[in-house]
């Protein structure tokens, strides 16, 4: 069964993460309240398209919500994701909410909210340059090439097994190590006793052939 997916708002998101996803299999409905913005994700094939505030709690029920899997609100307006989000989660029963923010001082509240991922462009971005700093110093230390060993970005959610855990306490295979955490603002080099937070995003090293079951027990997926 195809897992079903909101996107609210946000029309060159939507349409790119639309598309994306249609081509993975889901079933994906987007939901925006311009209508011109409805027109241009209308020629996406396959993708249903909803025209409506998706604030409005008849809108958000008029687009399926009580049967979606995943909701995603990218509205440029942080209060109106909040209350996307809210409502999907609380009213709706969505099983995991996703939320755009434009101020990174707000992500700490969003997730006090209840709101499973929340994600900023600017705390991605200042992200990105810290790992590209870390890879580029780690490519000079292991042999990357030819697939011999493998770098990924895990995001570890409010419900991954791997959250209030000391590193020493994961079982992680052994060719597989944590090699670096992302918190917030803050680059961690990890020690044994360093505690896994929610929110958190690991960047493992691991052997070829190692890293899809290193996530699955870091994040239960």
């Amino acid at each position: 069964m195809k897992n079903k997916v909101l996107l609210i708002g946000g029309r060159s998101k939507a349409k790119a993460l639309g598309v994306s996803l249609l081509k993975k299999g889901y079933q994906v409905t987007a939901i925006n309240d311009e209508y011109k913005d409805c027109l241009k994700l209308a020629e996406i094939d396959k993708l249903t398209v909803i025209n409506g505030d998706g604030t409005k709690p008849f809108v958000l029920e008029d687009a399926g919500a009580s049967n979606a899997d995943i909701a995603i609100a990218l509205t440029s307006n942080d209060e109106d994701n909040l209350v996307i989000c809210e409502l999907c989660k609380k009213r709706f029963r969505v099983k995991k909410t996703v939320s755009l923010v434009t101020d990174p001082k707000k992500t700490e509240f969003f997730y006090k909210m209840g709101i499973d991922s929340v994600v900023c462009a600017i705390s991605v971005i200042t992200g990105i340059i810290e790992q590209q700093a870390f890879v580029d110093k780690i490519t000079t230390l292991v042999p990357i090439g030819e697939g011999r060993v493998q770098i990924a970005e895990v995001p570890i959610s409010r419900d991954a097994p791997a959250v209030g855990k000391k590193l020493w306490e994961i079982n992680l295979p052994k060719e597989v190590i944590i090699g670096c955490i992302l918190r917030g603002d803050i680059t961690m080099v990890p020690r044994g006793d360093t505690r896994i937070a929610s929110g958190d995003m690991l960047v493992i090293i691991s052997g070829e052939g190692q890293e899809m079951a290193a996530i699955k027990e870091l994040t239960g997926r």
